[in-house]
């Protein structure tokens, strides 16, 4: 068990009182096992003080401004490179086969790609494996931290740390990929509107992809708490 990534997990899941309360014991575990460079766990520090001593409503209307209302700052992996195309249900399904082929076993509800569902699966493999898996969707944690950086957001340090973390470092054209999407502020209610604007109903091949891709956004939007290979296969099953 890799407790930094639970930490990680549990830093990036809805603010609570029992998150509020933990903060201490989170803290002690990244002393204990000492997994990330000194000047990341400064910035998580200050992460980790903010929860433990903010109001908890100006905590959760934060996180809700941020990671719910803001499309390209999604804790969902797929949404940075799938979006609503018909190749996200695929990855999904890839991904919840790996969770079940090592024994995790996700709630209906769960959407596998939330990001500290995954983490929390990363936690109970091989500290080597979980770093391997780590690196495949590293472009797309090194691009969230980016954005974070530039709201002045202290949850920029747990995209870092992930980064750290990764047995791959991010290639900068992969990077730019995904920062060229559309990054709207929070506050701008028509940008938003626009960024989470339904496509038309199609009818006919891929009709039911798509109509199941936006069902999975509308459950992501709603929702508050994060590979599998088919026979034959042995495609990365996080994004590239």
């Amino acid at each position: 068990m890799t407790r930094t990534f639970k930490v990680l997990s549990a830093l990036l899941s809805y603010p609570t009182a029992e998150l509020q309360q933990a903060i201490g014991e989170m803290k002690s575990a990244l002393e204990a096992e000492k997994l990330l460079p000194s000047a990341v766990q400064r910035a998580l520090w200050t992460l980790l003080d903010e929860i433990e001593s903010g109001d908890l409503y100006d905590m959760q209307e934060r996180y809700v401004l941020l990671f719910d209302r803001t499309r390209s700052l999604s804790l969902h992996l797929f949404e940075h490179v799938h979006g609503e195309s018909r190749d996200r249900g695929q990855a999904m399904i890839d991904l919840q086969n790996l969770y079940a082929e090592k024994g995790l076993a996700i709630g209906a509800s769960e959407l596998p790609d939330f990001v500290p569902l995954f983490l929390e699966f990363l936690a109970t493999q091989p500290r080597a494996e979980a770093y391997e898996l780590l690196g495949q969707p590293v472009h797309i944690l090194a691009a969230l931290a980016e954005r974070l950086r530039k709201r002045d957001s202290s949850y920029e340090a747990v995209f870092r740390a992930l980064v750290a973390l990764a047995n791959a470092k991010p290639k900068g054209e992969d990077v730019a990929a995904v920062l060229s999407a559309p990054d709207p502020d929070a506050n701008d209610l028509a940008a938003l509107d626009a960024a989470w604007e339904d496509e038309p109903v199609q009818f006919g091949p891929g009709a039911i992809d798509s109509c199941k891709d936006g069902l999975i956004a509308r459950v992501r939007a709603g929702r508050r708490p994060a590979p599998g290979m088919p026979t034959g296969t042995h495609r990365p099953v996080l994004p590239q």
